[in-house]
């Protein structure tokens, strides 16, 4: 009975071992991921060949979390999620993304290296198999953050971005292992994206773009001209115009006399093409114009790049319920309540040399009938020379000297050439007060204000780049009306009495609504249509070449 009993613990015994051995067991794959993750500290930044991983730390507290099993493979074949992520790392180029940023040509060499054409393994390379895991995983995090927060660090820029910069928050490891378990890669990266439409809108854009790219068969060679084109007029450059005009779409091919010669019907496609992109279609090819038809198909994936690249840094800036946003180079301010648009009005920014700079903050109170403060700036450049040259110049501008405390003082021609001028100047309410009869204020270290103007007609041209930083808005009294919308005793007759009065009047807002100055070359509207602008402060080229800076080596 004994001997019994004892066969049978034993054969339990090897019953157990076999279980165990079985069950517990680490796959060869595995063995290989430890050996390489556990036998690094975790300082040293992981590389695969040539390739250094840029997701070290996050990459080793993942596999180590997962007993260091494979992620994307089992029995030597690349899973569904595997050939997902695969996928995905690719269409990161529709968010103006480099996919070789995320490892895309060493994934696809190992793929076709370790897989026959059904995707099975045709032996055992467990270091490539390896190789394909962590560089995956690796591609998976960095992408993540890359769409959530942006590639580039704008306060690295020359050209200032003073919205902050985007923190992460969003734990990727987390991320990851709900993705594995929703089993679905794609859902997991379209969580990060900003939560503004106009984002997946201008994936579609570029998705559309490199489709027509396909069929491009054109030079684009830019095209100067030194004179605006009329229709009748003939230049050597209208066949390449009349052909980017074919190839947008915006004509369809016909016979001419003269191919030289800007004829009706080509005069016709341009003012097609001049609506659809945000210009006054006037019919003529003026220097904006020509800009705009310079741009291939390549040109605008990278314009676009950039700015959802920009839309990836305003994520966090734009999730207030009511804010008022002003596009620079669209010269447009919109007031959104919900992200629906409540108005719209055209503004005119900075010039180039007075760039209006990019920032946030809260819009606090109105002054109606407003003095003007003048800086120093254009005290010492331009008013100290006029008064030099035309004592009566303050009088004709309706302007006094005052000391800091605000007292009217009677300068001495001497104080003109003084430097620093010992005085402020300002300009008094009025209608020839340069801020007009109102400005809006969200005080910042910029000192840049919205304001109304005595210049009206400015507003017709299509470049608006003229002021000397701050903001001009064509419809400053639907503006104050609606600031005002929650006090009804403002009406629109008591707006216009406060906007015409000899002294300064200042209204504390009760609700302190967010300013965002900001800046984007091309966007896509709810409907998907493209708007590409000019960069009229040359910023475009500085983000572009930082995203198409490899980060790996």
């Amino acid at each position: 009975m004994k001997k019994v009993v004892a066969i049978g613990l034993g054969v339990i015994v090897i019953l157990g071992v076999l279980w165990f051995t079985l069950f517990n067991k680490k796959s060869d794959l595995t063995e290989e991921l430890q050996g390489r993750l556990a036998s690094e500290t975790s300082e040293v930044q992981l590389k695969i060949g040539q390739k250094l991983l840029t997701s070290s730390g996050t990459l080793r507290a993942f596999y180590a979390e997962r007993e260091f099993a494979e992620a994307w493979s089992q029995n030597g074949k690349l899973t569904k999620l595997g050939e997902e992520l695969r996928f995905e790392i690719g269409e990161s180029k529709y968010d103006g993304l480099n996919p070789e940023d995320y490892h895309a040509a060493e994934i696809e060499l190992l793929f076709q290296a370790i897989s026959d054409q059904t995707g099975n393994l045709k032996t055992k390379p467990f270091a490539e198999l390896a190789d394909l895991d962590l560089l995956l995983t690796d591609a998976f995090f960095s992408l993540a953050k890359d769409l959530e927060i942006g590639k580039v660090d704008p306060s690295t820029l020359k050209s200032a971005w003073d919205l902050g910069v985007n923190t992460p928050s969003v734990n990727y490891h987390e991320l990851l292992n709900e993705s594995i378990r929703k089993g679905s890669i794609k859902e997991g990266l379209e969580s990060l994206y900003p939560e503004f439409k106009i984002y997946r809108k201008g994936r579609e854009v570029i998705r559309d773009l490199a489709e027509k790219q396909k069929t491009d068969t054109l030079a684009w060679k830019p095209v100067n001209l030194p004179k605006s084109l009329k229709v009748g007029d003939t230049n050597d450059a209208i066949p390449q115009l009349r052909n980017r005009l074919i190839f947008w779409d915006f004509l369809q091919p016909y016979e001419f006399k003269n191919e030289l010669v800007f004829d009706s019907l080509m005069e016709e496609g341009l003012k097609k093409y001049q609506s659809y992109n945000g210009m006054e279609p006037d019919g003529a090819i003026g220097n904006l114009t020509a800009e705009s038809l310079n741009n291939s198909p390549a040109k605008l994936m990278d314009i676009a790049a950039v700015n959802m690249e920009r839309m990836r840094w305003l994520s966090d800036t734009l999730r207030d319920t009511e804010l008022i946003l002003v596009n620079v180079a669209n010269y447009q301010l919109d007031y959104l309540v919900k992200l629906d648009t409540v108005l719209t009005a055209k503004v005119i920014v900075g010039e180039e040399y007075n760039a209006s700079p990019v920032f946030s903050a809260p819009m606090t109170y109105i002054a109606f009938s407003p003095y003007w403060n003048i800086p120093t700036s254009i005290v010492k450049d331009e008013i100290a020379p006029a008064m030099r040259k035309n004592p009566k110049y303050l009088d004709q501008k309706n302007m006094e000297v005052i000391t800091s405390s605000g007292q009217p003082v009677n300068v001495k021609p001497k104080d003109w050439t003084t430097e620093p001028f010992p005085y402020l100047i300002r300009q008094k309410p009025g209608a020839s007060n340069s801020l007009g009869l109102v400005k809006f204020m969200f005080p910042n270290e910029h000192s840049i204000y919205i304001h109304d103007t005595p210049a009206r007609s400015l507003f017709n041209r299509e470049n608006r780049a003229l002021s000397h930083g701050c903001i001009r808005i064509q419809d400053p009294a639907k503006f104050a009306a609606l600031l005002l919308q929650d006090d009804p005793s403002w009406t629109a007759e008591k707006i216009d009495l406060a906007m015409h009065q000899e002294k300064e009047q200042i209204v504390q807002l009760k609700k302190h609504i967010p300013v965002v100055i900001f800046y984007l070359t091309f966007w896509a509207d709810s409907d998907g249509v493209p708007n590409f602008r000019s960069d009229i402060y040359n910023r475009d080229q500085e983000v572009l070449a930082k995203l198409k800076a490899s980060r790996t080596q």
